[in-house]
């Protein structure tokens, strides 16, 4: 049976018995496809509520993004571009806005109202400029939310000295929110909390697809059985995409790495993120950084439609540790590295919605879903009650297909990130040029 993939997290949590494949035909209420933290989150909250939940994991639970992402709890979205709120209409950019305050509250709520002891550090977030040309768009990204009412710190140069032992950065903006945490615990822990309310897991257990009956019942199809539901959530993301499964074209699952140094000395890695926040940075892929509570540094980046052992993507990434604190220790080891997918749409902003009345999904969080994800798997359990509108209105969120055939990922990638880059390139040179004027 397929386990979870080894990494730091899998090291330093308990991980339960395996569920059984479903055998034999069954029914519920509800089926959820996928044991991330959209599915759990949606499955223990329908549960709670009473309904008769099964959960089909193709893998395990927290096999994918939702087990081993950086643990970053961030107050919002990606967007495009970086502020993320440019060419929306000014309800659905509120909404956005709110959505994304609203998803932290969310995850801290099952924490606590579970008693999940997954490391939760609310120590707020750092988003750093990667280049010069970036400070403006941080300064904007400050007024976007003193606008919706809520104040983040900009730091100038020195300022973010102080907030980060790095030059590495020309200037960043502190949001008090969010945090980190140590997601294959929390997704774990949502999983033990879902299991108690009355969910029954089938780990192990691919959705093949699904049909309808003439009394409005879906017939959920496994390898060796099948599943009749009154309601049916596709919460698989990337791992729905590689089977070909994913609903419309809409996204598109790139592979992201990541790298645990040994422990440092307490003192020494208490200097280098004094506020113990988590970082992330405004390059077109995006860093990410943090402090573990046994003193290593986490650090995740690289973006490939290439599969690539994630040992060899190590190197570059202990690199780029250098980089941002040249003072580390020159043998400091990496004890642990790795890798996955992550589903991405065209402009960064999550995807919503339903394929037929009762059969809706969630995707494409674009490396920022630790919360969001969390917040759509209780907002489709409140499609479910019929006390949820806000999902129909992200569902209309405009979003540009992909291709979808498998043998095009890597071209497309390719092609995505090359106008990324040439973007990026040329906003540089038009930057420096306006300052030789100036």
């Amino acid at each position: 049976m397929t386990r979870t993939p080894h990494c730091w997290y899998t090291d330093t949590a308990d991980l339960p018995e395996l569920h059984a494949p479903l055998n034999g035909d069954a029914s519920a209420d509800v089926c959820v496809v996928g044991a991330g933290i959209t599915g759990l989150a949606a499955a223990l909250t329908l549960a709670q509520r009473g309904l008769s939940v099964r959960v089909l994991e193709a893998r395990t639970i927290g096999f994918g993004a939702s087990g081993r992402n950086g643990g970053h709890l961030i107050a919002g979205y990606a967007g495009t571009p970086m502020t993320g709120v440019e060419g929306l209409d000014p309800a659905t950019k509120g909404l956005m806005m709110a959505l994304g305050t609203e998803a932290l509250a969310t995850t801290q709520a099952l924490i606590s109202a579970n008693g999940i002891a997954c490391d939760l550090s609310l120590t707020g977030t750092l988003r750093v400029a990667a280049k010069p040309r970036h400070v403006a768009a941080l300064q904007a990204l400050g007024r976007q939310w003193d606008e919706a009412g809520v104040s983040l710190e900009y730091l100038d140069r020195s300022g973010l000295e102080n907030a980060l032992k790095s030059r590495a950065f020309a200037a960043g903006v502190r949001d008090p929110r969010g945090g980190h945490l140590h997601p294959l615990k929390y997704t774990l822990g949502l999983a033990q909390a879902a299991e108690q309310a009355g969910v029954v897991f089938h780990e192990n257990t691919p959705y093949l697809g699904h049909s309808r009956k003439k009394d409005d019942l879906v017939i959920v199809r496994t390898p060796r059985a099948a599943l009749s539901v009154r309601w049916l959530i596709l919460a698989g993301d990337a791992f729905l995409w590689e089977r070909q499964q994913a609903p419309g074209h809409t996204t598109l699952p790139v592979n992201t790495f990541m790298i645990a140094t040994e422990p440092l000395e307490a003192d020494k890695a208490q200097s280098l993120i004094p506020g113990n926040e988590a970082v992330r940075d405004t390059a077109v892929a995006p860093h990410h950084f943090r402090r573990t509570p046994d003193h290593r540094l986490l650090l995740g980046g690289i973006v490939t439609a290439a599969t690539i052992d994630p040992f060899n993507m190590g190197y570059p990434l202990r690199a780029k540790l250098d980089e941002i604190f040249p003072g580390l220790p020159k043998d400091l080891r990496v004890t642990h590295a790795w890798g996955g997918p992550v589903s991405v749409t065209r402009n960064r902003l999550p995807h919503f919605g339903r394929l037929e009345r009762n059969v809706l999904f969630a995707q494409g969080f674009s490396g920022q879903g630790l919360a969001l994800a969390g917040q759509a798997g209780v907002m489709m359990a409140g499609v479910v009650g019929q006390t949820e509108e806000r999902f129909d209105a992200v569902a209309r969120l405009p979003h540009k297909t992909f291709p979808a055939s498998r043998h095009l990922r890597v071209p497309t990638t390719l092609a995505a990130m090359a106008r990324l880059w040439f973007e990026e390139t040329k906003a540089d040179y038009e930057y420096k040029r306006a300052q030789r004027k100036g």
